[in-house]
């Protein structure tokens, strides 16, 4: 019998020839990070442990990326404490203002993960690395005090569900549509503690920065992890990276033995999914976005670790240059890191976006978690590229959040209500993933 992706990787970390589900072992853990609202705590349990080292400095991220620059006297303090842990233990992957990214654009970015890993988070959205071909999974705040200490995590090998995307999907439907479509099939509990691997031709086509949404999304859904296996778009991806202050090499190339036991295989005609929006206040209530036009908005929120890459940007730039922010609605952008502003400034996307209405942010995780830079007011209603949108979660109880695609998040910035590339006169060839994928 085969092994799938995850179980190869876990059976690598814990130094076995093989595991199977169900089986706990302790891994090596190849990256652990943390940021301002989760390393805090995590520091409080590790000195309260009486640990004086870090099991190793060079495999340890520590990313104030929630309320920075910082919102307030709290804010400063968390961030202090953990630039001042930073410091006395020669963590070397820590940035904040002026070189910091959302923890989970920039990490993939610095070149700190590889094929085969094993990442643990004190964040939920570290499945986001699946991407890469990586074991990724969030951990609370004391599992991540352990790991800085041992460099070891229990877990428990999961089952994987394999998503078979088959066909082109349409223009204007990227990732986000395909992962809010799956999420609203099989509900947010769909592939609990189950890693979901995700494969077919919609995926071959499809863009590193598509993928990445994707596996940040696999958590919506219950999941251990999201993985995509490896292949020419992630070698060439991980070839434009630095080798990173690990000083690591290419990774293991892994994907799922043809052989390998799935316990579901769900296959999702691709070319059938239209722009979807996630409707208060679960992912998984979805609905075709063309369906709900008579939904007045505020605001509008594109980017996040979600969809804050320079893809996603350009995606929403080609819908607003030339064209205006509809008077009612506020444009707010969250590029992922200080490298997405950057290349957004040298090609245009920046100044589209500015010239048609939108404020660029410094790149922070901002709104996305209620926490300064758009937050809602009660009454107020908000689409956003971002990836929750529980009561609450972008500010008042009584506000609402819409999640969607850049492409629908720009359209409807454009509209004041939700919309469509087609409905505010985008017009594009069928078939292909947008800026940046491969039709």
């Amino acid at each position: 019998m085969g092994h799938t992706i995850v179980e190869k990787i876990l059976a690598r970390a814990a130094g076995r020839d093989e595991v199977s589900p169900g089986d706990i072992v302790e891994a090596r853990v190849d990256l652990a990070l943390a940021n301002d609202v989760t390393a805090p705590i995590a520091i409080a349990e590790f000195e309260k442990a009486g640990f004086t080292k870090v099991f190793d400095p060079a495999k340890i991220a520590l990313v104030p990326d929630h309320f920075t620059p910082n919102k307030d006297i709290k804010a400063a303090t968390q961030s202090k404490l953990i630039r001042e842990f930073a410091k006395r233990h020669q963590i070397k992957n820590y940035w904040e203002v002026g070189r910091v990214g959302i923890e989970h654009v920039l990490l993939p970015e610095q070149g700190l993960v590889a094929p085969g890993d094993v990442v643990i988070g004190a964040d939920s959205h570290t499945c986001t690395y699946g991407a890469l071909s990586a074991f990724a999974t969030g951990v609370g705040s004391t599992d991540f005090a352990a790991a800085m200490a041992w460099g070891r995590v229990w877990l428990r090998v999961p089952d994987t569900i394999r998503f078979v995307y088959h066909g082109r999907p349409r223009r204007y439907v990227g990732g986000k549509d395909l992962m809010l479509h799956t999420i609203g099939l099989i509900g947010v509990d769909g592939a609990l503690y189950q890693a979901m691997e995700l494969t077919g031709p919609a995926i071959k086509r499809m863009s590193i920065d598509g993928r990445f949404t994707m596996c940040n999304m696999a958590i919506e859904a219950g999941a251990k992890c999201g993985l995509v296996g490896y292949d020419e778009t992630t070698a060439a991806y991980l070839h434009e990276r630095p080798a990173g202050s690990r000083g690591r090499d290419g990774g293991v190339e892994l994907n799922s033995d043809p052989d390998a036991a799935f316990v579901r295989e769900i296959d999702i005609d691709a070319s059938a999914v239209e722009p979807t929006v996630a409707l208060p206040h679960l992912p998984s209530n979805t609905a075709p976005a063309a369906s709900l036009a008579d939904i007045r908005i505020d605001q509008v929120v594109i980017g996040s670790c979600t969809n804050g890459r320079l893809e996603d940007l350009r995606q929403a730039a080609e819908l607003l240059r030339g064209r205006t922010v509809h008077p009612d609605v506020r444009l707010i952008i969250l590029p992922g890191t200080q490298q997405v502003c950057l290349d957004a400034a040298a090609d245009g996307t920046m100044q589209a976006l500015i010239e048609a209405g939108g404020a660029f942010s410094t790149p922070t995780c901002g709104p996305c978690l209620g926490g300064h830079m758009g937050v809602l007011a009660d009454g107020e209603r908000s689409v956003a590229t971002t990836n929750r949108n529980f009561v609450g979660r972008m500010g008042h109880p009584g506000s609402e959040v819409y999640l969607a695609s850049p492409y629908v998040a720009a359209a409807s910035a454009i509209a004041g209500h939700i919309a469509t590339p087609e409905m505010v006169g985008a017009v594009g060839a069928p078939g292909g993933f947008g800026a940046g994928g491969r039709p």
